[in-house]
């Protein structure tokens, strides 16, 4: 039988190598995992509370998506009609994509960036037109440039992935202002909770009540450490929440998760700890990677991205030391890699696993 045309050329997403895989494959007792922007500190207690009570009841569907919609809609100041939940916010691209994209049209990006917006646009057959980044960041000046009367649906990804930069307010409010009511401009927030820097511009509150096509994708993934649960939400206009749930499979989020991103929501304490850890992290892997005569580029995410030259090659040292890191080649960026921030234990692993990777041999 033969496959659709549309997908003949596409390379599915690459994930991060398995630590397991790395462990059995050199016979090393701790692997140091930086490869896949996951939160280094796993759920938080209460989360693993109501996993543990959640557990005793898997016999029966999930059922408390209602219940995390109402929450989360009062989190955000707005209704429950406005929130759809994902089986992680990757997934609600993807329904996002196919509500939206028909074969022909055109999704906006810039470029190196989340993998996930490129790829479910060429399996809906619809054209990926990508966008330069400027330091890192979403280029939105050059981006409004390229909309077009085929531009169904514009990405922004705020900070990048795998770059770290970050778009700021006037420049996002400008960029809105430029789209047409007709395109829907999704902004990705995935790394909101990590963001210090004032200019930061927060999409839920400052845009989705405000315009007809903004949406925001937030996650459970990173800051709440339950990127294993795989949960994830959107927050935009109730039509566009409507599209998107006809095409979601029934019960593709489990209860499980459900009742763990329940009981994360309260805990503003925790979350402050974790982002001010994640803040002196950042700048040890970034004076690691200066130490080592490479230059990071500008980050306010829990991730740092660097030229190195091979980016493979230098993944394959690092691997070969217990270290694993993110090569940058299905990004877009084959002369990067990408670290994300650990505990300072793990932080100082790449540090000393950096230095010997680069040694003569």
């Amino acid at each position: 039988m033969r496959p659709r045309p549309a997908l003949a050329d596409l390379r599915p997403y690459e994930p991060g190598k398995p630590a397991a895989e790395v462990r059995r494959e050199l016979g090393l007792d701790r692997i140091v995992k930086l490869a896949s922007n996951e939160g280094p500190y796993g759920p938080f207690p209460a989360a693993l509370a109501a996993i543990e009570r959640a557990a005793r009841e898997l016999n029966r569907y999930p059922e408390r998506g209602a219940e995390l919609a109402e929450r989360l809609a009062a989190r955000h100041g707005t209704t429950p009609d406005r929130i759809a939940i994902g089986n992680g916010a990757d997934a609600v691209v993807g329904l996002l994509s196919m509500a939206y994209l028909d074969p022909g049209d055109e999704a906006l990006m810039g470029w190196p960036s989340f993998p996930s917006y490129r790829l479910d646009a060429v399996k809906q057959a619809a054209t990926p037109v990508t966008v330069p980044l400027r330091g890192g960041s979403y280029d939105l000046d050059a981006m409004a440039g390229r909309l077009g009367p085929h531009t169904k649906i514009a990405y922004v990804c705020n900070p990048n992935n795998p770059t770290g930069g970050m778009v700021g307010r006037s420049a996002l409010r400008g960029f809105l202002d430029r789209v047409p009511d007709d395109v829907l401009v999704v902004v990705d927030e995935a790394y909101h909770e990590y963001v210090t820097d004032p200019d930061y511009p927060d999409a839920i509150a400052e845009h989705v009540q405000e315009r007809p096509n903004v949406a925001v994708l937030r996650t459970f993934s990173k800051i709440y450490g339950l990127a294993g649960l795989r949960i994830g939400y959107l927050v935009g206009p109730p039509g566009v929440v409507r599209e998107a749930m006809k095409v979601r499979n029934p019960f593709d989020v489990s209860e499980m998760a459900h009742a763990a991103a329940l009981a994360s929501l309260d805990d503003a304490a925790e979350v402050a700890r974790r982002r001010d850890l994640n803040e002196r992290g950042r700048e040890e892997l970034a004076a690691a990677l200066r130490e080592a005569g490479m230059e990071p580029l500008p980050s306010v995410g829990n991730f740092l991205t660097a030229d190195v030259g091979d980016g493979r090659a230098l993944a394959r040292a690092l691997e070969a030391e217990g270290v694993i890191v993110r090569p940058l080649e299905p990004f877009g960026a084959p002369e990067c890699i990408r670290v994300t921030v650990g505990t300072p234990e793990d932080n100082a692993a790449f540090a000393a696993a950096l230095g010997r990777a680069l040694q003569p041999r």
